[in-house]
């Protein structure tokens, strides 16, 4: 029964699990892993039960074959000389070969590699670009190892692995931070040793600029193995080099400038709606122009910046209209391109809905909200954003004859820290709020893109980021946004 149990169950997990693997775009994507790894530790279970009731067949087959043994295995040539004993041995030896074939083949082994061949099980590449996107992560919110293991702490060899990821990327500053943590967490079960560690303290050290510092790890690196010629001579360097070198940058110490405004503004740096500005933004109620479906449930519209104008829409959608869009975009998300296709500077998955009761709904309120057709807009596109997940600054309007004149971004989810959508040319930022919208035109009147609506979603840091854009186009709003012939507008 166990082995019928776990056949059928290794066949249903193969069925289930066969989309590929891409974790890191996609916090979704990770969290199925819980699942994943359930399932792949009941299967290893029932494997081992079928497997010991499987050896414990054969071990009392064994018994029966060599009690049938009747010849003596000292003297064979003895029982060679009887042309009926060979045959009778010939006959056995078949007989046994066979049975030992027949139990043997009993084992679940083939069937369980079928299990260790998932596709969904993470790859090098995926442990590689997970770490290099929590890198990416203290970049931008000038984090060191202690602050971003806050939470959850690694061990030497993961926060070893973290270190090469950097140092392969010439990180080199980020290389030695998490070197040096990882050497404070060496026990003596880590597979990472102190060498190994001094030895890329002090490469990172040297090709940051900090020459003391390589020295001083160099030395301690030589201290351990005072045999190794090749760290004898890269002191030598080091200390020759010190010499010539007037700078010496702390590695110790990050730099906490940001580079833009858009890092400035993840960072809760700046923004500009501080200033006596804000002042003269409002909120109220809304029926969008007097919209019959609004007249008697009015929207809750809150102006976040005048100009170019961005106008948050309150509660407009419902937890069990946002679990139903999560919920139909959960198997068909994949990473999300640009116009360049797929690349890091959109990091999320996503997918276009086709239209249901639900999207249908939310479609026609996001229309009678804004006051605008969506007879050529897009298909509603929900994203789920990963580790870090982000996109860098960009325009949403297209140069073509249909451009993109508006968009509407729904938040699906509140986010603990991180992912806020930013305008660097104006200084806003839009924190995520679960069930509102904000809306904005890309274009202005006479046609040409609004450059101040430049934006951009910020690294998640912490948190689950869910949204769905409803990108609205040109055509149809003839009479709705008319045109303007002056160049101001």
């Amino acid at each position: 029964m166990t082995i019928k149990k776990l056949t059928v169950f290794v066949l249903l997990t193969g069925i289930v699990c066969t989309t590929g693997h891409e974790f890191v775009s996609s916090t979704e994507k990770v969290a199925q892993l819980f699942n994943e790894e359930e399932d792949l530790l009941k299967s290893f279970s029932l494997y081992i039960d079928a497997e010991e009731k499987n050896v414990e067949r054969m071990k009392s087959v064994l018994l029966v074959l060599q009690l049938l043994t009747y010849f003596d295995p000292a003297n064979p040539e003895k029982t060679m000389r009887d042309p009926v004993a060979a045959y009778k041995l010939l006959r056995r030896v078949r007989s046994e070969w066979l049975t030992i074939v027949e139990y043997t083949q009993l084992s679940l082994y083939e069937v369980y590699q079928t299990l260790l061949d998932y596709s969904n099980i993470p790859q090098p590449e995926d442990l590689n670009n997970a770490a290099s996107e929590l890198i990416r992560l203290q970049e931008f919110y000038k984090l060191y190892p202690h602050n971003i293991t806050r939470e959850t702490s690694l061990n030497a060899d993961e926060a070893y692995h973290m270190g090469l990821v950097a140092y392969n990327e010439n990180k080199f500053q980020h290389a030695f931070l998490w070197f040096l943590y990882s050497r404070d967490r060496l026990t003596e079960n880590s597979t990472t040793t102190e060498k190994k560690l001094l030895h890329f303290l002090s490469s990172s050290a040297y090709h940051f600029g900090s020459l003391p510092v390589a020295i001083y790890f160099s030395q301690r690196l030589l201290n351990l193995d005072p045999t190794n010629d090749e760290v004898k001579v890269e002191l030598s360097l080091y200390k020759h080099l010190r010499f010539e070198r007037n700078s010496n940058p702390d590695i110790f110490s990050l730099n906490t400038k940001s580079n833009n405004s858009y890092e400035a503004l993840c960072r809760g740096e700046v923004d500009e709606r501080t200033s006596k500005r804000q002042r003269a933004l409002s909120c109220r109620y809304s029926t969008g122009g007097g919209n019959p479906r609004l007249m008697y449930a009015p929207v809750k519209e809150e102006v976040e910046w005048d100009e170019p104008r961005i106008i948050r829409y309150h509660d407009i959608i419902s937890d069990r209209e946002m679990e139903i869009l999560k919920n139909i975009s959960r198997p068909q998300l994949s990473r999300s391109e640009t116009i360049q296709g797929v690349t890091n500077i959109r990091t999320s998955q996503s997918v276009f809905l086709e239209e249901d009761n639900t999207v249908a709904r939310i479609s026609q309120n996001i229309a009678d909200i804004t006051g605008l057709s969506v007879e050529s807009a897009e298909e509603l596109h929900v994203q789920n954003y990963g580790i870090g997940g982000r996109y860098e600054p960009h325009f949403d309007a297209w140069d073509d004859k249909n451009g993109r004149i508006a968009t509407f971004l729904i938040y699906m989810s509140d986010v603990e820290i991180g992912g806020a959508t930013v305008f660097p040319k104006v200084g806003v930022a839009l924190k995520p709020k679960k069930g509102s919208a904000v809306f904005w035109y890309n274009l202005h009147k006479n046609g040409r893109v609004d450059l101040d609506t430049q934006h951009a979603g910020c690294p998640v840091l912490v948190g689950n980021k869910w949204v769905a854009n409803k990108w609205i186009h040109e055509f149809g709003q003839e009479f709705r946004r008319p045109c303007s012939l002056s160049e101001w507008e």
